[in-house]
């Protein structure tokens, strides 16, 4: 590991591509603490604080956005309007079929989607923002921007317009770490959401829930969850493939085997990243609506208990399924197959072999669901009798997402380093 970390800072491009990742992600943690204009720092931010450590759909919201919500900052609103935007327009594709015709343009169809994923991002959080705006200055919160001076109106579009342009710098950072850094962009910005609660999560158990004697033992039950993790998500069904022997000039060409790759968690942790941004969108929504008092347990409801673990199961087995089915295409893999001359032993080349890949796929997928819906929701059921926060805070959700967040990246450096005739990282 330190070898391969060593190699990666050796090669030039590549060392500038960890260099602007991290330097990225600070910045983003720098906005985190960036406060909006007008935010009151001592009465009414602690009152506020206390009063949102009570309900149970901010304090997941504050989770995901490394407690910049909390703090009132620039960044309250996080990387959750993107990816909801994500979510909407790849729906959408399922539905509107010329938005799936664009999706299947290649690299000019992705670019149109990824221009309207923006229009609708910026959509989004100002509809968000707003939103906050009203849960900010309600009764239950009691915040003022009176601060600035200026007339009330003024202040209001001012908030807005920072929470807006915070989200939109959200979605700037994710997509540079994409195209010119290492790794997925949103990914990253979550992972370091999570990490960055890691601190005050141990503190407040030891201090809080339990002592140093449950801290410690919740730390090892998580550590010996990341090797099974890892186990599953690089776990495959190699499905056998022969190739017909031809003669290409003076040439015999072909007759080797090798084998098709079926992951047994392709969709990776956007299943989970795109539940959880289901879920906590009634959080969202009730956030207009401060003393709606149905709308609060609702959203209190969904975002943790019962009803959520259900959905939570469903949500994340559906994308699982979903994501599988919009990466990985069956019948595209079997018209490359009979292309190059490749056949399943024993399977027909054509509609036949895309049937029996398609079946594979959906065996293969359903125990790896199932597997990640367990382990996202087993934390909050502890959480639930024990009420310890190391749990609430870094609970299965959180390890498979930053679990799996680290093996993209692992795995994205492990093809650079190949790249330049380097060993990578896993053996």
């Amino acid at each position: 590991m330190l070898k391969a970390i060593q190699n990666a800072l050796r090669i030039p491009d590549l060392r500038k591509k960890i260099l602007l990742t991290v330097a990225l992600l600070a910045l983003y943690r720098f906005g985190a603490y960036l406060p909006v204009p007008g935010v009151p720092f001592q009465d009414m931010l602690a009152a506020y604080k206390n009063a949102a450590s009570g309900s149970g759909a901010l304090t997941v919201l504050n989770l995901f956005s490394g407690g910049a919500l909390s703090r009132v900052s620039v960044f309250s609103l996080g990387i959750m309007p993107y990816i909801t935007a994500q979510i909407i327009l790849q729906m959408m594709q399922a539905v509107i079929p010329s938005l799936g015709e664009l999706a299947r343009e290649g690299e000019a169809g992705q670019r149109k989607i990824t221009q309207y994923t923006r229009y609708l991002t910026v959509v989004l959080s100002l509809i968000s923002a707003i939103g906050y705006l009203f849960l900010f200055k309600s009764a239950a919160y009691g915040m003022s921007f009176e601060g600035m001076g200026i007339p009330s109106v003024l202040e209001d579009i001012i908030v807005v317009t920072c929470l807006v342009a915070g989200s939109l710098i959200i979605m700037w950072l994710g997509e540079v770490i994409t195209q010119r850094g290492i790794g997925n962009g949103m990914s990253l910005i979550i992972f370091a959401n999570i990490m960055a609660g890691l601190p005050s999560a141990i503190i407040s158990s030891v201090m809080t829930s339990g002592g140093l004697l449950v801290t410690i033992l919740t730390l090892v039950v998580i550590c010996a969850i990341i090797p099974v993790i890892v186990y599953i998500e690089r776990g495959q069904r190699r499905i056998p493939v022969q190739y017909a022997k031809r003669v290409v000039g003076r040439q015999m060409m072909g007759g080797q085997t090798t084998y098709l790759p079926i992951k047994v968690n392709t969709a990776g942790v956007v299943p989970i990243i795109f539940a959880s941004a289901i879920l906590y969108l009634p959080a969202q929504i009730a956030v207009f609506f401060p003393n709606v008092n149905w709308m609060q347990v609702f959203a209190n409801a969904v975002s943790s208990g019962w009803v959520n673990w259900i959905l939570s199961v469903v949500l994340i087995v559906f994308f699982a399924y979903f994501y599988t089915a919009m990466v990985f295409n069956p019948e595209e893999t079997a018209d490359q197959l009979k292309k190059s001359g490749g056949f399943i032993p024993g399977i027909r080349p054509g509609k036949a072999t895309a049937e029996y890949i398609k079946s594979v796929l959906d065996h293969v997928t359903m125990p790896g669901a199932i597997f990640m819906a367990v382990l996202a929701v087993a934390p909050s059921i502890i959480f639930s009798f024990t009420n310890n926060s190391l749990i609430q805070s870094f609970g299965g959700t959180s390890i498979l997402i930053m679990v799996g967040v680290a093996m993209d990246t692992l795995a994205s450096l492990e093809s650079q380093l190949k790249m330049h005739d380097y060993d990578g990282f896993f053996k």
